[in-house]
């Protein structure tokens, strides 16, 4: 898929963009806090093939190919602020059928667009996502933070993320580990969600526990399923991809046929 620049209200974000299956939904896909879209590989290409669906993979104002962010402050509210630009970014694109797959911080950004805008979303697989923070979760961002510290992670990030890496590292792991995000929770809107869900998890998951899978699926509007995944960890669509893969076109072949 070619590349190109979007202004998005200001924003210049990256994209890849994929139409080649005329009248069939898109597939979204939303990266981590520390990915972008060429982190994903041929995963987003892979699924579209399996269930003839286009597909959109961007990166998010700092990541990737995209302009860089002007700070690295987040607010609490930052990941509902991105479900905010999604959309624009659909209306730019003039995308009106999504089903959208995201991971981590992508999951939870696609369980709020689910929310917010129930009428534009088909579908959601939300990988790994979160709706509450955990002192698991912060364990996992500090011992991320730790790793950055004192191996080459810094070097490996910048062949995707250029002098921007260190900014994003700043703003993903300092809202995280501030004490005013412990309150920050989501589950008041996961009533909003009336589209199919399946939420995936692997069962060692270094960033949450199943807690966020159960209490997710259980507050949620729409038909919602589960898929926990033994002796994975937090990126199950790197780690077994076939597995993901097969289980998440199922998912949508069952959304496409009831429609």
């Amino acid at each position: 898929m070619e590349g190109r620049i979007v202004d998005v209200k200001g924003q210049k974000l990256y994209i890849e963009y994929n139409q080649v299956f005329k009248n069939r939904p898109t597939l979204v896909f939303l990266h981590d806090s520390l990915g972008c879209t060429q982190l994903w590989r041929d995963f987003p290409s892979e699924l579209g093939k399996a269930v003839q669906c286009n597909v959109l993979v961007y990166d998010r104002l700092g990541y990737g190919k995209s302009f860089p962010m002007p700070t690295h402050e987040r607010k609490n509210s930052y990941m509902e602020a991105e479900a905010d630009v999604l959309n624009d970014l659909l209306d730019v694109l003039k995308i009106d059928k999504v089903i959208l797959f995201g991971h981590s911080d992508g999951g939870t950004i696609a369980l709020i667009m689910a929310a917010k805008y129930p009428g534009s979303v088909n579908g959601v697989i939300c990988e790994a996502g979160h709706i509450f923070v955990e002192d698991f979760t912060i364990k996992g961002v500090k011992d991320a933070l730790e790793t950055y510290k004192t191996t080459n992670l810094p070097e490996r990030l910048a062949k995707y993320h250029g002098d921007k890496t260190e900014m994003l590292v700043k703003a993903w792991t300092e809202i995280w580990l501030s004490d005013r995000f412990k309150t920050w929770n989501i589950e008041q809107i996961l009533k909003n969600i009336t589209a199919p869900l399946l939420f995936i998890q692997g069962e060692n998951d270094e960033y949450g526990t199943l807690d966020q899978v159960e209490r997710t699926v259980s507050q949620v509007n729409g038909k919602a399923e589960k898929f926990i995944i033994p002796n994975v960890g937090h990126t199950p669509h790197k780690e077994v991809p076939g597995m993901v893969l097969e289980k998440a076109a199922g998912f949508i072949n069952s959304i496409l046929k009831s429609e």
